[in-house]
């Protein structure tokens, strides 16, 4: 069957042009930055130019800690979805057998590369590994941190000063190793590097509050199980809509899951292979942005600020980075001597980790958005293309994205705009970095350099009148 579907192909050449998604030919247009929660972390982050100019933090203030939330880097497809790519191959080579039994004259519009293809993962029995894009990407963010921070990385290596933290999940605490490896080069003895050794902690998937919320709230899962039906109703019209035009466009006949498929398939392509002129190529440009749109509404419903309990249940996260903060303050007024106290408290996990946090933080938030939040109110939907709109999973959570938080101690003859003169409100102020880059906080008026005091006042305090327990826990019947 292949070799005559292959021969028929030789006597009719392909004549494809429906590669405008990729975006190579004529810069216009990049699909990389389009693959929302599947891009990688490169892509994100340069997509995330906005106008926002970030505050200028007096020379005289200096880095006393940080906090690192971090999702794993990019990874190769989940078991699940690599049976899924290897059933759109069946059914693809279905599709081609029904075309070679049509019309001849019609073949000349079918891509070459469908013509006998197969997953890249064919055969594999295991997915969701870190990938070695995904390794570099988390060693070089810790390269950029400890190069941008140099004096909170100039004491030797201690577990309860470089507290580094992980999920039980393989791709995470891979990406810590790999955060390590980076952080911590040319500081040890081990090989041409001097690497050294250092610890990675985890908490039971069964009890991880701090790192695994969404699978310790139960309510969270009923609520999340709940929402699907309502979201694939949401879905379904893109998907038709699609699937009607790639008819349309290569006379195969496309079913709805075989667009989501090879939407799927266009992401990895794209994200872990850099290849651009296959899957992604059979969508037209305005496609690509409303099949980004669905995914974009999947995280906002599920993950993001759809609804309070999303981002309520990492309350447990939160508490811990402003515990971190307020042992550092402590350290810093009671003059402790260096190596006596935590420098850093870095941890790395998931989407599901990293998007409920960043909503905490009253991230990528426009107009009153914020005092909704603080009321509990969902927000609307993000708009449809073509539409803008601010959230985007390429720019939330790319592959490694990450929310840090450094907090800076400044002298008392030093004050900034946003202080508020009561006490020693002054010295200590939170800069919240988001992919490495300044992002403004509503909760602070708007700026990414706010005082201590105020952070937890107007954007952490608010979220304490709930907690885990009661948010989390079902009641019994």
């Amino acid at each position: 069957m292949k070799l005559a579907i292959a021969l028929l192909f030789l006597l009719f050449p392909v004549s494809f042009s429906a590669a405008a998604a990729s975006g190579d030919t004529d810069g216009s247009f990049n699909v990389r930055h389009h693959l929302s929660t599947v891009s990688r972390y490169g892509a994100g982050k340069d997509a995330n130019s906005g106008s926002y100019v970030p505050s200028a933090i007096p020379e005289e203030c200096s880095p006393i800690h940080l906090n690192l939330v971090a999702r794993h880097g990019t990874r190769s497809p989940t078991k699940k979805r690599i049976k899924e790519l290897d059933q759109l191959s069946i059914h693809l080579e279905e599709l081609l057998k029904q075309a070679n039994d049509g019309e001849k004259n019609n073949l000349h519009k079918i891509p070459s590369w469908l013509f006998g293809w197969q997953s890249p993962w064919k055969g594999r029995q295991k997915g969701g590994e870190l990938v070695g894009k995904g390794e570099d990407e988390l060693y070089h963010l810790a390269l950029r941190i400890r190069e941008r921070f140099p004096e909170l990385f100039n004491e030797e290596y201690h577990p309860d000063i470089y507290t580094i933290r992980a999920t039980q999940v393989p791709r995470a605490s891979a990406s810590a190793v790999a955060f390590g490896i980076g952080l911590f080069q040319g500081n040890g003895s081990l090989g041409p590097g001097k690497h050294r050794a250092f610890s990675v902690t985890s908490e039971s998937r069964a009890s991880d509050v701090w790192l695994r919320f969404y699978d310790t709230c139960e309510t969270y899962k009923q609520y999340r199980k709940s929402q699907e039906p309502a979201l694939d109703k949401l879905k379904e019209p893109i998907f038709d809509k699609i699937a009607i035009e790639l008819v349309q466009r290569y006379l195969l006949n496309f079913t709805r899951q075989d667009v989501d498929s090879i939407w799927f398939l266009c992401k990895q392509e794209a994200s872990l292979l850099d290849i651009s002129d296959q899957a992604c190529a059979l969508f037209t440009p305005s496609e690509v942005e409303l099949l980004e749109w669905t995914d974009d509404l999947e995280l906002f419903m599920l993950k993001g600020y759809g609804k309070s309990i999303n981002y309520h249940m990492g309350l447990p996260l939160l508490q811990d980075v402003v515990e971190s903060m307020e042992q550092a303050v402590l350290a810093k007024e009671e003059n402790h001597k260096p190596g006596t106290f935590e420098k850093t408290r870095l941890r790395f996990a998931h989407a599901e980790t990293v998007v409920p946090f960043t909503c905490l933080l009253g991230i990528f938030l426009q107009g009153p958005e914020f005092e909704q939040i603080q009321r509990d109110e969902p927000l609307s939907l993000p708009p449809k293309p073509p539409q803008s709109r601010t959230w985007r999973g390429s720019l939330v959570a790319p592959f490694a994205a990450n929310n840090m938080l450094v907090l800076y101690h400044c002298p008392d003859k030093v004050l900034h705009s946003t202080a508020e003169s009561k006490g020693d409100r002054s010295k200590y102020f939170v800069q919240v970095l988001h992919n490495e880059i300044p992002v403004p906080m509503p909760g602070c008026n708007s700026t990414d350099f706010c005082p201590f005091d105020v952070f937890k006042e107007r954007i952490v305090d608010p979220h304490r009148e709930h907690n885990f327990e009661s948010i989390c826990v079902v009641p019994s019947q």
